[in-house]
């Protein structure tokens, strides 16, 4: 099958008071074996944080995690010595490598804070840990894909340890979205943040997505104004 169907009522969903949590993979206490990951995309953790609190240190190694806030403010702190908050035109990548320990916590007393938080398998094992945080241009991503992720740290955005693009974009109703993969046998993987699309003869909503192997070019038609996410990624 060229492409499978993540719908948003198909996600595992955890509520801890604190913390309310969707997670398109397989991911804690939440495990289903169709849904582990695609290529190397291992997490994609819808996550909305309660007004001051978070999570404590805690480790990581091999993996390069990304996070995109939506609203609120997160702060971190990790055992690199970096320490700051992020939100939204923000994000932050973390090549953990050989071993990091860090927290997350909501930096505000009165606001939720709710961000994706995505994990990659990286290319290179144990590379030593990585911190970065890049500010992008919301308004650069109206009716065109924003480069937030790349491979190279000669590209547009930040950088991480696989052969990977992410891309923002905000597109109006009744335009059509085209997009070509960066990399040979790369697959695609869209995520509505909000809105309403139609690609693969599949209409998708609010935080539907879909998974996209053995083509290199997508076409979106934008039924309803829409907030996308796009991650060309390599299958293995």
């Amino acid at each position: 099958m060229s492409h499978i169907l993540y719908p948003a009522s198909e996600r595992g969903f955890a509520d801890h008071g604190w913390l309310k949590a969707a997670h398109t993979f397989s991911f804690a206490s939440w495990y289903n074996p169709q849904k582990v990951h695609f290529g190397v995309l291992r997490v994609l953790n819808d996550d909305i944080v309660s007004a001051g609190m978070g999570f404590g240190m805690h480790p990581h190694d091999n993996m390069e995690i990304i996070t995109i806030p939506f609203s609120g403010t997160l702060a971190h702190k990790d055992s690199m010595g970096n320490s700051g908050t992020i939100s939204y035109g923000e994000i932050q990548v973390m090549s953990a490598g050989s071993g990091i320990t860090h927290s997350e916590f909501n930096h505000s007393r009165t606001e939720a804070v709710s961000l994706f938080q995505i994990w990659l398998f990286p290319n290179q094992q144990n590379v030593t840990p990585r911190y970065d945080q890049i500010s992008y241009d919301t308004e650069a991503m109206n009716d065109d894909w924003l480069q937030i992720v790349s491979p190279s740290p000669e590209d547009a955005g930040s950088w991480i340890h696989q052969q990977a693009w992410f891309h923002l974009g905000r597109f109006k109703a009744g335009s059509t979205v085209p997009y070509t993969c960066k990399a040979p046998n790369n697959g695609m993987f869209l995520m509505v943040i909000e809105g309403s699309i139609k690609t693969h003869d599949s209409t998708l909503g609010r935080r539907d997505a879909i998974g996209i192997r053995d083509e290199s070019n997508l076409e979106i038609e934008v039924l309803e104004d829409s907030f996308l996410l796009l991650m060309d990624l390599p299958m293995a």
